[in-house]
């Protein structure tokens, strides 16, 4: 598990199959995790609460069938704050990936960021760079996977998932109304970010994707 946690103490995990494939140049699927992919649970760190949003795994498949690489990027002030470690972090996360595998997905990278203006000893941080809206963890895995930014799009309930987006120069953002989407000003703060350079979309749940985002309607992505 340890061999995951950077020196930043950043989850990095660029998982084994996409290791050995080339997504040079390639668009990217950032997701959020909470609110996103799986339903809302305060601070989950049990595997048995673990539930998917309807329909997830098969956006997360159609991504997979183009060649999109998935990339979660979460927020994990849970750890940050003490209220469970990364054997519990992992532990859902594992479940979400044997789950996904066994309906025929895939996640291709995870990054997760413990740093909170709350947090514990190592982990109080009043503006970690990594902490969306901060675009650290995208960057990140630009750097590492060689994906193209501009063209990648970020998924989530929150304000802070689309600005994340936005900083990273992403080409645009999907604030959804699941998890805390539905929250006073969520969506209006969301709305916002919008720029001649940025687009944002609303829309109910992770379904909803394949209808907006151009890369979905491209044909198969071709690894070299």
């Amino acid at each position: 598990m340890s061999k995951f946690i950077d020196n930043n103490g950043l989850w990095v995990e660029i998982r084994s199959q996409s290791i050995k494939r080339s997504f040079r140049g390639s668009p990217a699927l950032f997701l959020d995790r909470d609110g996103t992919i799986v339903e809302e649970v305060l601070y989950l760190h049990k595997p048995e609460e673990m539930k998917f949003e309807a329909n997830a795994p098969e956006i997360i498949k159609l991504a997979n069938s183009k060649g999109i690489p998935v990339i979660v990027v979460t927020n994990q002030a849970g750890i940050g704050r003490g209220y469970y470690g990364w054997p519990e972090f992992c532990a859902v996360q594992d479940a979400i990936l044997e789950e996904l595998k066994s309906l025929g997905a895939s996640i291709d990278a995870v990054f997760a960021c413990p740093y909170h203006f709350r947090g514990k000893g190592p982990y109080i941080h009043e503006n970690h760079p990594d902490r969306k809206p901060n675009p650290g963890m995208l960057l990140k895995a630009k750097k590492l996977m060689s994906i193209d930014l501009r063209k990648s799009w970020i998924v989530g309930d929150r304000a802070s998932d689309v600005g994340a987006g936005k900083a990273a120069k992403c080409e645009g953002g999907v604030h959804l109304k699941t998890g805390h989407g539905s929250e006073k000003g969520e969506a209006k703060t969301a709305g916002k970010l919008q720029t001649d350079e940025f687009e944002v979309i609303h829309c109910h749940s992770i379904s909803d994707l394949p209808d907006v985002i151009p890369f979905f309607s491209i044909n198969k992505i071709r690894n070299k």
